[in-house]
């Protein structure tokens, strides 16, 4: 399918051609991966209804809810990459996506007061959708980490007693679409994904984050069950998160608004130190690894959980994010940014 893009498209996803802030390769490319995402995405729902009674689950509001929400996010990226969308608009469709799930039942069940539940839900989806959005700044580095982020959901999914073929089916067609693509955006890249697949795999995992991340059931204690929530959202989404933390913090500490683009994230800085976007691309992909490793074996070996573990666990994201924040204040980055930022 992309090699069908390829071939036929010219201009879709090379809007800005000049502008170079944001887009850490001199080149450009066409944005052609969200659109494939979407159709794998569609065809598996498709092919889902016709095996799993279809008449009951165009009746499931939770799926609608999906469906929706990820049809919004497409077009909203898809017209962004054509016409460079307002950033205001951007923010409403992100804060119209949250909406739409929390009406039709998916939201995080982690306080007592559904308002809270509702708000919290609203700044997760704004936030993770951003944040997959800001990660899409070097080649493969968004495509690697939503794959694991997947595999992480269809791994606990498997246990979870809130199983569901619609949402199985969805994660491994979309997983087929990211290793499909990643042929095509590994370093050197022959395409990107766009605003079209950072924003539609934002609200996707997003989505699943609240499903079989937040909302894990797997445990017995309210404490415990709490615990072991906030450790797998932090491992599962360890460098989105400390990728967005790191920018906004020191953006913050510049005087610049979070929200503007540049080249400074922590890919950007690990390139600075001398490596390679593949070898940036390689050490991302073995966070991930060691990430799904112990989400593998918190779900798996410890069906009990005690609040000591999160300390434990909780250790490899505090390594993580701190050792990726460090790297960004070495004087060689911070001179080789500089640079960059002064031409």
């Amino acid at each position: 399918m992309n090699t069908i893009f390829l071939k036929f498209s010219k201009n879709l996803g090379r809007r800005n051609v000049d502008e170079s802030i944001v887009r850490w390769s001199p080149i450009s490319k066409p944005a052609l991966g969200g659109i494939s995402f979407y159709i794998i995405f569609l065809v598996t729902y498709m092919l889902y209804t016709l095996l799993f009674h279809p008449v009951l689950d165009y009746l499931n509001f939770q799926n609608l809810g999906v469906l929706l929400a990820s049809g919004m996010a497409f077009l909203m990226g898809l017209s962004d990459d054509a016409y460079n969308t307002n950033p205001l608009l951007k923010f409403l469709v992100q804060l119209a996506c949250g909406m739409v799930l929390i009406l039709t039942g998916t939201f995080i069940s982690f306080f007592e007061l559904p308002l809270f539940n509702y708000l919290l839900t609203i700044i997760w989806v704004v936030a993770v959708m951003n944040s997959i959005n800001m990660l899409d700044n070097m080649d493969s580095i968004t495509t690697v980490v939503s794959l694991f982020i997947i595999f992480c959901a269809i791994s606990v999914a498997w246990i979870s007693p809130n199983f569901n073929h619609f949402f199985i089916s969805s994660l491994i067609g979309i997983s087929g679409g990211l290793v499909g693509f990643l042929f095509f955006n590994w370093h050197p890249s022959k395409m990107f994904m766009g605003d079209t697949g950072s924003q539609f795999l934002g609200i996707v995992l997003a989505t699943f984050g609240i499903i079989y991340f937040w909302n894990n059931q797997s445990v017995g204690g309210i404490e415990e069950a709490v615990s072991k929530q906030l450790i797998i959202v932090l491992l599962a989404f360890v460098i989105p998160i400390s990728d967005t933390l790191t920018v906004i913090i020191n953006r913050i500490r510049r005087g610049q608004s979070p929200f503007v683009g540049g080249k400074d994230h922590t890919t950007h800085h690990l390139s600075y130190l001398g490596l390679s976007d593949r070898n940036v691309a390689q050490i991302f992909s073995g966070i991930c690894i060691v990430s799904f490793i112990l989400i593998y074996v918190i779900v798996n070996v410890f069906p009990v959980w005690d609040i000591s573990y999160s300390l434990i666990f909780g250790s490899w994201f505090l390594i993580v994010f701190g050792v990726l924040f460090g790297i960004t204040q070495l004087p060689k980055t911070k001179k080789k940014f500089k640079e960059i930022n002064e031409k």
